[in-house]
């Protein structure tokens, strides 16, 4: 279809032939189809090229996200033939099969199809990303919810009281049987797919859910039968080497998952006892998409000189700061990759070790044995360390031997968890560090947020009322220019309108002024203003920058950061 379609793209004036070299090229080097290379490129909108094939071919488009396709029909076509011709099969008419496909032209793909399956083959029409979307959510190489559910007998799917009394010997039979373990491989592996952060497993009175939390918004993907919440609750703890028999107290473990030659995937487990059972949440360590170059997390050019600037000081203190899930450990990561040299001696205290980093020497904490942070940094000094890592202050004592650190020619690089930059000096005054100290040590405070992107395939442009731009803090002169954008839905992006996240930054250096104001008491409020009378942007206004370059909209700015 390649050679036919761009000539008929490049003769209406859709594309240059400039337009047509650049997508051939990338169908060569990265293996993608014509009509993926297209879209990718933002040459052709993904609802145009289908209404563009449509017209050429005179075939009718449709729209898989408002298909449910029949898990029958699915079986008729295999995934090796739909993934071989990136096509698939969504109704069964009599003895007419209706199929979807991208390029209609292709009679092997259909011929085949007619071969193997003994059906008359009819084609419609739509977009790659949509079919890519269809084959992603209705073929799945570790099993479908429905394939795994077939396993069970009717009466497993009765709601039944939870009842306390349990065997062991019981539960350590029950999470050996086949369909649990699929289920629970299902759970893990589709979490992977769908590019989540976290799998939360809930039991309630009457129900039992399976929510992700993809882009930092969570949604429910299953709801197993409850007579499988201890079988289910108890796989899990045996693979995170767990004890099955104790379902009174909190309990931490991790999971590793060989998934190809190449990569691995980390989960780390929480279970926590609630009302009706033991809650589970797995958070996903996949060190294939660690991100540790700055210039590609999000900084404004400014911030990230400033950041550059305080981790390249011989010693001082750079603080991190954001609630849970902010990316603070993808920041810090990114900063010891950068100062990681044969010549530096970098030593981190972690709870737990997220990704392993060849060259630094990585500390897990184990306060059951007396190995907490403050343990950690006293043993670092006697490690003549350049640079200290600590995973978190939360006391005095931490504080105190990390400022002191700082002070006698260390670099030392930690998180709180504040609300923004300014607050986390009143944190550590409030911890008992005397102001003197704060001021002398303290280099730089940063403070992150993580906002989703819109997504690329999707996004549109959008008129927003001016009024809507200066509610959020936007100058109304600056308003009336900005352009706003948002996704409209698309396959790619499972109709949400976002794909991944974008990092918000509000990077204070302490500079004399600053210094000033800590060293006489100032509020937070205070060192907010003099930090951006020297140039610091705040979490709101790198989110205004956010939206005036079209990665991510006013919604989503008020959803991750509070006004100015």
């Amino acid at each position: 279809m390649s050679k036919k379609l761009g000539e008929f793209l490049v003769r209406d004036n859709i594309i240059t032939q400039d337009q047509l070299k650049k997508v051939r090229e990338e169908v060569d080097r990265g293996g993608s189809r014509f009509g993926e290379a297209l879209i990718k490129l933002n040459f052709v909108k993904e609802d145009d090229f289908v209404k563009l094939l449509s017209k050429q071919y005179g075939i009718p488009p449709v729209d898989l996200q408002s298909y449910d396709i029949d898990p029958d029909v699915i079986r008729l076509v295999s995934e090796e033939l739909v993934q071989k011709y990136h096509l698939i099969p969504i109704n069964r008419v009599g003895s007419t099969l209706i199929v979807a496909v991208e390029d209609p032209s292709d009679m092997f793909a259909i011929d085949d199809i007619k071969f193997l399956t003994g059906y008359n083959v009819e084609v419609v029409l739509a977009s790659p990303p949509a079919i890519k979307g269809a084959i992603d959510k209705y073929y799945d190489q570790s099993a479908t919810l429905m394939d795994v559910m077939s396993d069970f007998e009717v009466e497993d799917f009765e709601v039944v009281e939870d009842v306390e009394d349990f065997d062991v010997r019981d539960l350590e039979k029950a999470v050996d049987d086949a369909p649990v373990v699929k289920l629970v491989n299902l759970i893990l592996t589709s979490a992977i797919k769908k590019g989540a952060s976290d799998i939360h497993i809930e039991p309630y009175e009457k129900n039992f859910r399976v929510r992700y939390r993809v882009d930092g918004v969570l949604y429910e993907e299953m709801r197993p039968p409850m007579r499988l919440k201890n079988a289910i609750t108890s796989r899990i703890k045996i693979m995170s080497q767990l004890d099955i028999a104790e379902r009174r107290l909190p309990q931490d473990g991790r999971i590793k998952l060989k998934l190809g030659r190449d990569q691995d995937m980390d989960y780390r487990v929480s279970v926590l006892p609630t009302l009706f059972g033991e809650k589970i949440v797995l958070r996903l360590l996949d060190k294939s998409n660690l991100q540790l170059d700055m210039t590609k997390l999000g900084f404004e050019e400014d911030a990230l000189k400033n950041f550059k600037d305080a981790i390249y000081k011989p010693y001082g203190m750079v603080l991190v700061t954001g609630p849970t899930g902010s990316g603070k450990t993808t920041t810090l990561y990114s900063a010891l990759s950068e100062l990681n040299t044969l010549e530096t001696n970098i030593s981190t205290a972690e709870d737990p070790v997220e990704f392993n980093l060849m060259g630094i020497n990585q500390v897990q904490m184990h306060d059951e044995i007396g190995l907490n942070f403050a343990a950690a940094l006293r043993s670092f000094l006697r490690q003549d360390p350049d640079i200290i890592m600590v995973g978190e202050i939360r006391d005095f004592e931490t504080a105190e031997i990390g400022i002191k650190a700082a002070l006698t020619g260390h670099l030392v690089l930690s998180t709180l968890h504040t609300n923004d930059a300014p607050s986390t000096i009143n944190r550590l005054l409030n911890m008992g560090v005397e102001p003197f100290l704060v001021a002398s040590a303290t280099n730089l405070v940063l403070a992150q947020r993580l906002a989703r992107r819109i997504c690329s395939e999707c996004r549109v442009q959008v008129e927003v009322p001016l009024q809507a731009l200066v509610d959020i803090g936007v100058d109304p002169e600056r308003a009336a220019e900005m352009k706003c954008y948002k996704g409209d839905g698309c396959g790619t992006c499972n109709g949400t309108g976002y794909k991944g996240r974008v990092a918000l930054y509000e990077v204070m250096p302490i500079n004399d002024e600053v210094r000033e104001l800590i060293l006489n008491g100032g509020s937070a409020m205070e060192i907010k203003e003099a930090a951006i009378r020297g140039g610091m942007n705040s979490l709101r206004m790198s989110g205004i920058n956010k939206i005036e370059e079209g990665v991510t909209t006013i919604e989503e700015i008020v959803r991750t950061t509070a006004p100015d």
